[in-house]
């Protein structure tokens, strides 16, 4: 998706630059020697993102960021308006397409609709990246996308440029490095603080509304060191387990269903104004 921030002297021309990098990384049929080869070609302001989003994510960053968004106080918005809101981000300069932010949504949630898949996950595509509003509330690159990961125990040498966390300050507190860190032992997923960005805080919007497979879905898509690697399963209990599946055959769709087709926004509303009924309360606070 081509959106831009307000901040100056972002590293990435913008957050699709991200997205261009996960599409290539995960293909399939990589080896783990390959994923490193991978990442050894990404650009540098991929690698300066990655830099920033490591050093900076820390326990307290995170602890602060949850208090000041996960208790929603941003105003209530219907899911179109929250999606003419992302669409304020378009990056007109960006040469490589001329799509807004809501077509790109469709792209994703058409292709999800076109395989049969329950309405439900329908939804879950279009309003997936929602959350990615926090640049137009100030956030930084690094504080909105990134691969996901726990914050405030040992990181995974599966998380991408795990080199880059030498400078993250955390690495001093000699808890927050052991592997259990400060949560107990398959604590479940859902009780772990997790990086923050556009995942968490669109899921914590989502949560009063949508089913665990959803949520799952939104809060965790990102979460490649758990579903790509198999990493922090020791945190992991029996309904993230049971969920995992479900996140897999959403990415399919969340990286590799861009394209240059405009879907037609004015025929298809009356479907999406249907399915956002259905789910949702005509506003959603956020």
């Amino acid at each position: 998706m081509s959106v831009s921030t307000t901040i100056p002297k972002q590293p990435l021309h913008d957050l699709d630059e991200w997205g261009d990098f996960l599409e290539g990384r995960y293909k399939e049929g990589k080896s783990e020697a390959e994923f490193r080869q991978y990442d050894a070609t990404a650009t540098p302001g991929v690698a300066e993102f990655y830099r920033l989003n490591h050093e900076n994510q820390t326990v307290a960053y995170v602890l602060g960021k949850e208090k000041e968004y996960f208790g929603l106080a941003k105003g209530q918005k219907t899911i179109w308006e929250a999606a003419e809101f992302l669409n304020t981000l378009v990056d007109d300069s960006d040469p490589d397409t001329d799509l807004t932010q809501i077509e790109h949504l469709l792209q994703t949630s058409e292709a999800i609709r076109r395989d049969g898949h329950p309405r439900w996950m329908v939804l879950t595509g279009f309003i997936h990246d929602l959350g990615k509003c926090l640049c137009r509330y100030g956030e930084p690159q690094w504080g909105v996308v990134g691969d996901a990961f726990p914050v405030g125990c040992a990181w995974s040498n599966d998380i991408v440029f795990p080199e880059y966390f030498a400078k993250n300050p955390d690495k001093n507190v000699t808890e927050y490095q052991t592997k259990y860190g400060i949560f107990e032992p398959n604590c479940g997923l859902e009780n772990a603080h997790m990086s923050f960005g556009h995942d968490g805080y669109i899921a914590k919007v989502m949560e009063p509304y949508l089913r665990d497979e959803p949520l799952y879905m939104l809060r965790f898509h990102s979460f490649y060191p758990w579903h790509r690697h198999g990493a922090y399963d020791y945190l992991c209990n029996e309904k993230d387990r049971s969920m995992l599946p479900w996140i897999p055959k959403f990415n399919q769709y969340d990286l590799y269903s861009k394209g240059h087709t405009k879907p037609n926004v004015k025929e298809l509303k009356p479907y999406y104004d249907d399915l956002f009924a259905e789910f949702l309360p005509p506003t959603v606070v956020w």
